[in-house]
């Protein structure tokens, strides 16, 4: 072997992929070819593919075209969204502004789905020792103790009962009635209802994150990909806002209108004196 044939196999090597291969007038994804694609699987069976390697069953398609679509958006109380708007008004183009928004995405604004999965992870480890409810019980306590007071997927800032969360729930309950998914996250989930209804005195409903990382934990997503999955979803909202500021005369668009003041709690107005 040549010097150049085998610094041609490493360089090959160092970028290998299973997702797709390309060469001049040939393009496939997981060894479909583009051209028997398009026209014949959705979006959303393309991700799947693009992430599984095979293409999703009918149900698998379906829920996760569900927590897709319930994600897009949730308007400008969505730090993200609002960043979307900001960013176009001073002058970034839509990828500059949809980078913007999709950065914020992290732990506290975008990673509860991610966190819901581990937690129902964890409730189902412990529940093959032990009653599910007193599973869920220690998955909270163990949450709470090493990672955040807020409990992953329940409660919502904004709304008393999430309208996103019971149609995704029953969407994982016909599946599971067919037996196209196991039903095990959902239960997980509900259980981490009952024990924290029964510890509070009343009912801290599932949100969207909730929901949808019961979908993705259902389709055997690991948890990170419910985030990335989430940005994905999230971008729709981001780049449909990005797009109405452009056509509005806002410049500099700030986090409030002008004539609003913010709070100053610094020192007061002081005189500098003669400087040693």
């Amino acid at each position: 072997m040549s010097d150049e044939t085998a610094l041609r196999e490493a360089a090959a090597h160092w970028w290998r992929t299973s997702i797709c291969d390309i060469a001049p007038g040939r393009i496939a994804y997981r060894g479909y070819p583009i051209q028997d694609l398009i026209g014949r699987i959705s979006f959303p069976a393309m991700i799947w593919l693009m992430l599984r390697g095979e293409l999703p069953t009918a149900t698998q398609e379906r829920l996760l075209q569900a927590a897709l679509v319930a994600s897009v958006d949730h308007g400008p109380h969505a730090p993200s969204i609002a960043i979307a708007q900001m960013a176009v008004s001073c002058g970034l183009p839509l990828n500059g502004a949809m980078a913007s928004a999709i950065n914020t995405l992290d732990d506290v604004h975008g990673g509860a789905g991610e966190q819901a999965v581990e937690l129902y992870d964890d409730v189902l480890r412990r529940s093959e020792t032990e009653d599910i409810d007193a599973a869920a019980g220690a998955a909270i306590d163990h949450f709470t103790a090493t990672r955040s007071k807020y409990l992953p997927g329940f409660g919502h800032r904004f709304h008393p009962v999430d309208p996103r969360a019971a149609p995704l729930l029953a969407l994982v309950d016909a599946a599971a009635t067919e037996g196209s998914v196991g039903g095990r996250y959902a239960a997980a989930a509900r259980a981490i209802e009952r024990v924290m209804q029964a510890r509070k005195g009343k009912l801290i409903p599932m949100n969207i994150d909730g929901a949808t990382a019961v979908i993705y934990g259902e389709l055997g997503f690991a948890p990170p990909l419910a985030r990335g999955v989430f940005c994905l979803s999230r971008a729709v909202g981001i780049l449909a806002h990005a797009w109405e500021q452009t056509g509005r005369k806002d410049r500099n668009k700030g986090p409030m209108p002008k004539q609003f003041a913010y709070k100053y709690e610094g020192q007061p107005h002081r005189a500098l004196g003669e400087r040693p």
